[in-house]
């Protein structure tokens, strides 16, 4: 059967269908590169806010429209919470929540066969494969959230925490790297939450996967900083250099009265604290973050006191939004709601921070050497500017930092891992050059 499959959302959406990617591949299903040349699409969709619920919809609807005659599998936060709407969606055969996601890979086997599913409700009658580069993979460890920050639905569509076996874990760890992956990403809706209900935690993990694969690159996706200790960051002094010095802290907040109204477990000195530990124990860590703009009651000194905050921990990139009501959540009952153009003015101003405190970070780093994995040719507007015999290249260095590199056209290096002097920051691009031509490592 040919199957295409699309996302919406988080990561941890991604490497949920990139999973599901590589079963079908493995039980002789064709990926198909794009709807219009599927038998089944399979949907991942997001409703973590009001707006990623409305283009769920509309991208399900877009699948029916690219292909009238196939069938659509619908799963996700967003089929989660409105499973009677998706159901009446075009094309929809099945709405597969997400305590049933796991069973995907089994409800698309009976539906090759003719035998009608065991589970998920039927209805009423970009793609999210792992790339077929290999550079990067990422690996689903944890699902479901114990926490409620009011702002945020996920809890509700999730669940409760659940937490793969480290032996699992470990073993598709090495399948992928086995496939030729470089790096891999562990991603979860609550990472740093990770084994609590298998009485464990994420730091033996960790250890395990660092004594039991030789995958080069171990990298963390978005940890919430309430629940790490600074012990944790010795972890990397232990890892010989696999484990990634990149962290994604959500902070959501600079102002401690709007934290509290969030229902988040932390105040800004804590944050600062963790963020001066990790730094102490991860020489060249940059540090990432989420920011909202215009919470409710959000006012003007809250804000003032965000973006210092944000120049105070000095982000290598921060993920600005304005803040989005959204139903079932208890602060879109809060009152001294924000207005929406204040909120999106707040949120361009986290924007242009980004800007600035991305590119202090980036012109720290210049003069250093750097392993960098290169990921693809890139063929934008830069690539134009090259030589007959150099073509571009486009990759991550260990600590998350984006690297342009003119090459030989003969020197091939894709999914290689190499050195690079990082030269010269030209706007928002850094350009990188190699020590040594001919001795890229894969």
């Amino acid at each position: 059967m040919r199957i295409y499959l699309e996302t919406l959302g988080c990561r941890l959406n991604y490497a949920e269908m990139a999973s599901l990617g590589r079963q079908l591949r493995a039980a002789g299903h064709e990926l198909a590169p794009d709807a219009s040349q599927a038998d089944l699409c399979v949907f991942n969709s997001c409703a973590v806010t009001s707006e990623a619920a409305r283009q769920s919809r509309q991208l399900a609807r877009q699948l029916a429209r690219a292909n009238p005659a196939g069938r659509l599998i619908v799963t996700g936060c967003y089929a989660t919470l409105e499973e009677e709407a998706v159901a009446s969606l075009p094309n929809v055969i099945l709405v597969v929540g997400n305590r049933q996601k796991d069973a995907l890979f089994s409800l698309i086997q009976d539906l090759d066969t003719g035998r009608p599913p065991f589970l998920a409700s039927e209805a009423a009658s970009s793609p999210a494969t792992q790339p077929r580069m290999r550079t990067r993979a990422f690996v689903k460890v944890q699902d479901g959230c114990r926490h409620h920050c009011t702002f945020c639905i996920v809890a509700v569509a999730r669940g409760e925490e659940r937490s793969r076996p480290i032996p699992a874990v470990v073993a598709e760890v090495n399948a992928l790297h086995a496939e030729g992956y470089q790096e891999v990403v562990l991603t979860g809706v609550h990472l740093a939450g990770y084994g609590r209900d298998l009485g464990t935690n994420l730091k033996e993990l960790i250890t395990a996967l660092l004594a039991h694969t030789s995958i080069p690159r171990l990298r963390l996706s978005s940890l919430e900083p309430f629940d790490l200790t600074p012990d944790f960051f010795a972890l990397w002094a232990q890892s010989a250099g696999r484990l990634m010095p990149h962290l994604h802290l959500p902070a959501q907040s600079g102002s401690d009265a709007v934290l509290r109204r969030m229902g988040r477990r932390h105040s800004n000195a804590d944050f600062e604290r963790l963020a001066d530990a990790a730094r102490a124990a991860i020489p060249g860590l940059t540090i990432t973050t989420d920011l909202i703009a215009g919470f409710p009651g959000e006012t003007e000194a809250d804000f003032e006191q965000t973006l210092a905050f944000a120049r105070r921990i000095g982000f290598a990139h921060i993920h600005a939004f304005p803040y989005s009501p959204r139903q079932g959540t208890p602060a879109a009952r809060f009152p001294a709601q924000v207005p929406p153009a204040e909120r999106k003015r707040r949120a361009q101003r986290l924007n242009e921070l980004d800007a600035e405190l991305g590119a202090m970070v980036r012109r720290s780093y210049l003069g250093q050497t750097r392993p960098v994995l290169w990921e693809n040719r890139e063929t934008g507007a830069h690539a134009t500017e090259a030589e007959p015999t150099q073509v571009l290249w486009s990759g991550l260095t260990d600590n998350y930092l984006r690297v342009l590199l003119w090459a030989p056209a003969s020197l091939d290096l894709h999914n290689c891992i190499t050195p690079v002097r990082l030269a010269r920051l030209d706007g928002h691009h850094l350009w990188g050059e190699l020590p040594e031509l001919s001795s890229p490592t894969a």
